[in-house]
């Protein structure tokens, strides 16, 4: 009786990830499909197969989206960002984490008001002060940004991670004479680098999609990022829309293939950091 329970479980189960997975995977098919069709074919009937293979669309999106250019940006921009938020956050996370800290509810408070404020508060106040200081069109200043509006969430995440790393560690590495620094730097980091590399994943993937604040800091043609050039394919009156589909594969498809390489990571990463802080 157990044994066929435990079958009967394990193909509803089965059934239940293969509806999940088809609901998940249809945009991305469509996606693919209507890519390859002109854009007549595509208002006639999105579901139906091509008449023709319009591997053209590739081409056109390619040069009217400016990717060569475009891709390097966003690359550069979302690279720099990775980069900043790990560090930062990393650092205060570990402190955060390792200290008892008396105010630790009111610095609660402040990450989570800060994760759930919208952007349009400050982006004013933002823009004033950054044309002022001339640093609009400066992916450096851009980068900065993004740090500061998704570090809240990179620090709430990464402690999770320092806090599930034993107390005996760091106490060992301590009566042996290491630093602070030492016990972050040679114990901590490669303990959690799995969470590290998860926080990674998803900045990457917030500061590659973003679009309002790339498109009020870059303003210059040699600055916009694969999104904004992306929505400036969409005409006001008519657009091509299989050479919309097409570049809008071109910016899907690096984030896919960074997640399919790291995916296994990425769970471990996510399973290392459900521990209660």
């Amino acid at each position: 009786m157990n044994t066929s329970e435990s079958r009967i479980t394990r193909i509803i189960a089965y059934i239940t990830l293969g509806i999940l997975l088809a609901i998940t995977l249809f945009p991305i098919a469509l996606l693919v499909l209507n890519s390859l069709k002109g854009s007549q074919e595509i208002v006639q009937n999105p579901l139906a197969l091509p008449s023709q293979l319009r591997w053209d669309n590739f081409a056109r999106a390619w040069s009217d989206a400016n990717f060569s250019r475009t891709l390097l940006n966003s690359a550069l921009l979302t690279g720099m960002t990775i980069v900043l938020v790990c560090t930062t956050g990393s650092l205060t996370a570990y402190v955060l984490a390792r200290r008892k800290i008396k105010t630790w509810k009111i610095l609660t408070f402040y990450l989570l008001a800060s994760t759930t404020a919208p952007i349009q508060l400050f982006l004013f106040p933002l823009y004033f002060g950054f044309a002022r200081m001339g640093l609009i069109n400066n992916p450096v200043a851009v980068a900065f940004i993004y740090t500061a509006v998704y570090s809240p969430f990179a620090i709430m995440l990464l402690r999770t991670y320092f806090l599930a790393v034993p107390k005996e560690l760091e106490e060992a590495a301590l009566i042996d004479g290491a630093s602070h620094w030492q016990v972050f730097s040679r114990v901590f980091l490669p303990i959690v680098s799995p969470g590290i590399l998860t926080v990674a994943l998803i900045i990457g993937l917030y500061s590659w999609n973003e679009f309002l604040i790339a498109t009020t800091f870059l303003q210059g043609q040699e600055r916009l990022t694969a999104v904004v050039s992306f929505f400036l394919l969409s005409g006001q009156y008519s657009s091509d829309w299989g050479v919309v589909m097409a570049a809008a594969l071109i910016i899907i498809l690096p984030i896919v293939i960074l997640f399919v390489l790291l995916q296994r990571r990425f769970i471990e990463g996510m399973a290392g950091g459900s521990v209660k802080g």
